[in-house]
């Protein structure tokens, strides 16, 4: 090919793929902020899928986060079937994972137990999850310094607590009540605690729960009043604030 000839074949090239590109860079950016969207579940899942549906749980978690947050960048909420490997966030794809087949094990977890959970239960222990997934993409959006694994697990359940305790709405104590229930039974199931899991053990996250919960609305928690939560009511203003001022560069006025 002469040189001739290979410039007019480049500019036919240019001229062909230029349209392409202008369309490109004609498309907005992706808007920032958490977005959800439902995949199709697996046939075991459907039920589990149904109730997020139907309780909006994906919705109303992402509306409440960007009601609070103006992050930097999108980061995406997908309901959807994980075969068996647990909801979780990924730092690569700055995407949650939220899995029918978690609420699927919480399901036969509470019939075995004989709690003869409910769909708003189940809605309830879903909610719990993804806010905690969104607390690990806010420790990773703002780089905060956690130790190891555990720290950033624990912390997670904390920012779990703000948000359903933030308004002091009955439901979002319901919510926590219901998440520690749950990590009850599943301790009752499972004694032995699984060494590869990272978070800590369900009896542990259940008490964080019911003391954040009586800290901080100790007289509407009567109930939860024990002596070994005396201190809850002085701790938790302190969890509270601590990640208030993380989110600071964050949180809408």
């Amino acid at each position: 090919m002469t040189p001739r000839e290979i410039r007019a074949t480049a500019a036919l090239c240019a001229a062909l793929l230029l349209p392409a590109a202008l369309a490109a860079c004609q498309q907005p950016p992706p808007t920032p902020g958490f977005t959800a969207h439902h995949e199709e579940p697996a046939p075991a899942d459907r039920a589990s899928a149904a109730v997020l549906k139907q309780h909006r749980v994906t919705e109303t978690v992402t509306a409440d986060l960007n009601a609070h947050l103006d992050l930097p960048h999108r980061i995406e909420v997908a309901a959807r079937s994980c075969a068996g490997e647990g909801s979780g966030y990924d730092p690569a794809a700055h995407r949650i994972e939220l899995c029918y087949d978690d609420l699927t094990e919480d399901r036969a977890l509470l019939e075995d137990a004989g709690a003869g959970p409910t769909d708003e239960h189940l809605a309830a222990l879903a909610r719990e999850t993804l806010y905690h997934e969104a607390g690990h993409a806010l420790i990773d959006t703002l780089g905060l310094p956690v130790p190891d694994d555990r720290a950033e697990e624990d912390a997670a359940d904390r920012f779990a607590q703000l948000m359903l305790l933030h308004d002091g709405r009955p439901e979002g104590e319901r919510t926590l009540l219901a998440a520690a229930r749950a990590y009850d039974l599943a301790a009752a199931a499972h004694p032995e605690p699984d060494p590869d899991d990272e978070h800590a053990p369900d009896p542990a996250r259940a008490e964080s729960h019911r003391c954040a919960t009586y800290g901080a609305a100790p007289t509407r928690h009567p109930d939860l009043a024990t002596p070994p939560r005396t201190h809850c009511p002085h701790t938790w203003p302190r969890t509270r604030d601590a990640w208030l001022k993380d989110l600071a560069p964050l949180l809408r006025a």
